[in-house]
């Protein structure tokens, strides 16, 4: 039976290879001073900078740059941001590149009209903002974490080794998003299946808890299995636009809240490979994929059934002669070999992990209890040393 639930995204998408044209119909709902946030200028070599600026001109916008946005956002770097934003008064803040940028742009929102420090009062105390927010605008090149369709904003802060994310309100979800599958096709490969692999994770962490039969998991099983089969056509061929465009869509749809609904969620994958992530500051994705078998072997017997659907539902299993907890091994099996093959980490120490960093990122790893099982301290151990 589905939970009692409340769904609203506010964020309006414009989706396909001439959606950039509809950045026209967004900027003159905003006054003129527009901070134009990106990383680590990729978007000049692939011609998306210039047509960015030449729309921003056209509509007679005044514009100031925040470039340098790194894969994984430091609070030093949006202290920075908010400075920059103040100073120019931004109208409207045009976040044009990955999940990073737009988490970034997020935390930068709420954060340029108060006077507390944002690190301590988002990503510690974890308040909501009492502010002015700012509004934000996306444009994706990368399809991974949903942030062009949510309100997450993950920050590391090298000075404590943590990386945490705040999931805020619909206020702070972006105004408006542009996905053009082309503007993917530059990535590295090792860049687009740690995205790949981050939406797969998203869809597992909302289907892996509860034991209702709700239209969520449906919705999930079909997800995950888009991914699977369009991400094996796309590290093959990275230009195929059909397989990019149904790895961008479920991107978005993996992480909207619209799967989550009627469930209570399981992100301790996240929060393990976040933990690691603010050790190490490796790719996402990959903190994700290295942290992700050992977990769900861990908790498969007290989701049993569900990883017994997972198995059948998602990779086939074939269920004649075989135990429950074989056919669920087994569809932890079949994802070992998809992840082998499409190229993720499978190990904290492909990523620059230590047996010596175990205790500090286990410190580091906050605790969820939407899941099958609650981990206590030893189990987290546990986990993360079978990781490396």
């Amino acid at each position: 039976m589905l939970g009692n639930f409340s769904y609203k995204n506010a964020t309006k998408l414009y989706f396909g290879d001439d959606s950039l044209k509809y950045l026209n119909d967004e900027l003159p709902k905003y006054g003129k001073n527009v901070v134009l946030i990106y990383g680590g200028g990729s978007i000049k070599k692939n011609g998306v900078y210039d047509a960015v600026i030449s729309i921003l001109k056209a509509n007679g916008k005044n514009v100031v740059e925040d470039a340098g946005v790194m894969p994984n956002p430091t609070a030093d770097k949006l202290r920075e941001g908010v400075k920059i934003a103040k100073a120019h008064n931004a109208d409207l803040l045009l976040a044009v590149g990955g999940g990073s940028c737009c988490d970034y742009a997020k935390a930068v929102s709420v954060s340029v009209n108060t006077d507390e420090d944002p690190w301590e009062k988002y990503f510690v105390k974890f308040d909501e903002p009492t502010c002015e927010i700012v509004p934000v605008g996306c444009i994706l090149t990368m399809a991974g974490t949903g942030s062009e369709m949510n309100g997450g904003s993950v920050i590391t802060n090298h000075d404590t080794h943590q990386k945490i994310g705040h999931v805020f309100g619909e206020e702070v979800m972006p105004k408006f998003s542009i996905l053009n599958p082309k503007f993917t096709f530059s990535l590295p490969k090792r860049q687009m299946v740690a995205g790949i692999y981050d939406v797969f994770n998203h869809i597992c962490e909302q289907y892996f808890s509860g034991t209702d039969d709700n239209v969520s998991d449906y919705l999930a099983e079909a997800l995950m299995k888009s991914v699977i089969k369009n991400s094996l056509v796309a590290i093959d061929d990275p230009e195929n636009y059909e397989a990019r465009s149904n790895i961008m869509w479920a991107a978005t749809w993996a992480l909207n809240t619209l799967i989550s609904r009627g469930k209570t969620t399981d992100w301790m994958v996240h929060m393990l490979g976040q933990a690691a992530g603010g050790y190490t500051d490796a790719t996402h994705g990959m903190t994700l994929s290295a942290v992700s078998l050992p977990y769900y072997r861990h908790i498969l017997p007290y989701g049993l059934s569900k990883f017994r659907r997972f198995a059948v539902e998602v990779w086939g299993v074939a269920e004649n002669g075989k135990t429950d907890t074989e056919i669920a091994e087994e569809g932890l099996a079949e994802m070992e070999k998809w992840m082998r093959k499409i190229g993720v980490a499978l190990t904290l120490s492909e990523l620059g992990a230590t047996k010596d960093m175990i205790e500090g990122i286990a410190d580091a790893t906050i605790i969820l209890d939407g899941g099958y099982k609650t981990l206590n301290r030893d189990e987290v151990v546990r986990i993360l040393s079978e990781s490396l």
